[in-house]
């Protein structure tokens, strides 16, 4: 399967389970890919063929600006959710969140989750 690739989407945002965490906020870096048949959208040129990449980062923006998890795993579950729903063409989907300043005392990049999700035909 083809792929739209969305990658290391920058927001910031308050989840967590700390009560500093959903007071103060922090980063999210967020890679997404899109499973879709682009054959045709590469064929005829034609933007009703694909996926808009905009608007799929619109529906992501949305989510992690504006709504709040305790857990990573249920911000990213959410996405997936919304964005299988919102696209047809989108037949799966994978999320990686990266949080690079959680409240872990030691040196590290980010902590973070993967999942990947596809619609049920």
């Amino acid at each position: 399967m083809d792929k739209i690739l969305m990658s290391n989407l920058g927001f910031y945002g308050f989840h967590g389970l700390l009560k500093e965490e959903s007071v103060l906020g922090q980063k999210f870096f967020l890679d997404i890919e899109l499973h879709v048949d682009t054959k045709e959208a590469g064929l005829t040129d034609d933007m009703t063929k694909s996926v808009s990449y905009a608007d799929a980062y619109e529906v992501v923006r949305d989510i992690v600006q504006n709504k709040r998890f305790n857990l990573l795993e249920a911000l990213a579950e959410n996405i997936a959710n919304d964005i299988l729903e919102k696209f047809d063409l989108v037949k799966g989907i994978m999320v990686r969140i990266k949080k690079p300043e959680a409240p872990v005392n030691g040196i590290y990049d980010y902590f973070g989750v993967e999942i990947r999700r596809a619609k049920d035909e």
